[in-house]
């Protein structure tokens, strides 16, 4: 085996030149290249930090509605502009429920008796607890700092559809939480329902109305309502954060004649006196917005996962394409990126997505743990 300097003076590439070769390199195959040696170590990792970072992945997850659950994952890596499939051991994931995600990186599977959850970029741990008392079929769930937040969607025979308890995961126990407010009771599941969370704060939003209260898992509270809806245009719309601000996308139009999607940044603090606004942030260009239509023409609302500066949106009813947002140097640029897991098949199957803050360090564990990442495509 050659030694450290051996293996240097092989590689005749360095500095600049060696580090703009490794920016055009996808990112699951730097991992191995941080071992060459200790210049390509250096160089790839400057060219990380530099040249061309790591941007959030968009995981999207396809399954079968039958046990076992049969589930195929599909990630997007905009620094690369491919899909990337990742296999992984039948056993590393559990099988309580149907898969389900919601805002950041959590995944989870909720059941009448347990509840499984994980909240890692690439789901390689999962944890195990207790369901919670009260038996719920599609609640809002969110991680908001150590807690993990599950509210409305309640069976029909549960006597309080507002109920909200809370799993901590240092004690990793659940408490009741004060119920949701009662002027959401006729929209209390995850359908009608938007979450986003900002700071120690999850805000709650009605999709059509843009009616949104906050909860603070520290004092148990919910605040508002607040109304976030930017002017009478937007028939739905969806909450999310970039970088700890609250934004909106809303829908302008009407479900059968979309006249375009805006992004606005709340001004003001929930859950403070102050005044609150929307103020424009950008807006989708309309050859993007034809593609978020589908064939069927029409959209009734849209899926949005942001983190970082990137901002994810989708048509749940004609999931073929997904949109992109994302901030660069103070310019927002767009994109379309065809939808790998329908294009292998996956119309057909029922479609979870998530977003993940995907690091070196996490690729390199997975690859320890028997995960196979296999490069499905790259974009032009």
């Amino acid at each position: 085996m050659a030694t450290e300097p051996e293996r240097e003076a092989e590689a005749p590439i360095h500095g600049d030149i060696l580090e703009s070769i490794l920016s055009h390199v996808p990112l699951i195959d730097l991992a191995p290249v941080l071992h060459v040696s200790k210049s390509w170590n250096r160089a790839a990792s400057s060219s990380l930090a530099h040249l061309n970072p790591i941007k959030p992945w968009l995981m999207v997850y396809t399954h079968t509605s039958r046990t076992p659950h049969v589930i195929t994952t599909h990630a997007y890596d905009p620094r690369s502009r491919a899909w990337v499939e990742i296999r992984e051991p039948s056993s590393a994931r559990p099988t309580v429920a149907s898969l389900r995600s919601s805002p950041s990186s959590l995944l989870y599977m909720l059941s009448s008796t347990a509840f499984a959850f994980s909240f890692d970029p690439i789901h390689l741990t999962w944890h195990h607890a207790d369901a919670p008392r009260v038996c719920r079929t599609d609640p809002i769930v969110a991680l908001v700092g150590h807690h993990i937040v599950v509210a409305g969607g309640t069976c029909e025979f549960e006597d309080d559809p507002l109920a909200v308890e809370m799993y901590d995961l240092r004690t990793r126990t659940w408490e009741t939480c004060q119920s949701m407010p009662a002027i959401l009771k006729g929209s209390t599941t995850s359908t009608w329902l938007s979450v986003a969370v900002q700071g120690h704060r999850m805000h709650v939003t009605e999709k059509i109305s843009g009616v949104t209260h906050s909860f603070d898992p520290h004092t148990n509270t919910w605040q508002g309502p607040y109304d976030l809806r930017p002017d009478q245009s937007v028939y739905s719309s969806i909450t999310g954060t970039l970088r700890d601000r609250l934004i909106l996308a809303g829908l302008i139009g009407e479900e059968a004649d979309v006249k375009g999607v805006k992004l606005w940044e709340a001004r003001g603090e929930l859950g403070s006196e102050s005044k609150l606004g929307c103020e424009e942030m950008c807006e989708m260009p309309k050859e993007m917005v034809k593609k978020l239509k589908g064939e069927a023409g029409w959209v009734s609302s849209i899926s949005m996962w942001t983190m970082g500066d990137s901002v994810y949106m989708y048509n749940p009813s004609e999931p073929e394409w997904v949109i992109s947002c994302e901030m660069v140097a103070g310019i927002w640029k767009w994109e379309s990126v065809e939808n790998e897991a329908v294009r292998e098949g996956g119309r057909l199957q029922r479609m979870v997505v998530g977003v993940g803050e995907v690091r070196m360090e996490d690729l390199q564990k997975g690859m320890r743990e028997n995960r196979n990442f296999a490069l499905k495509q790259r974009k032009s």
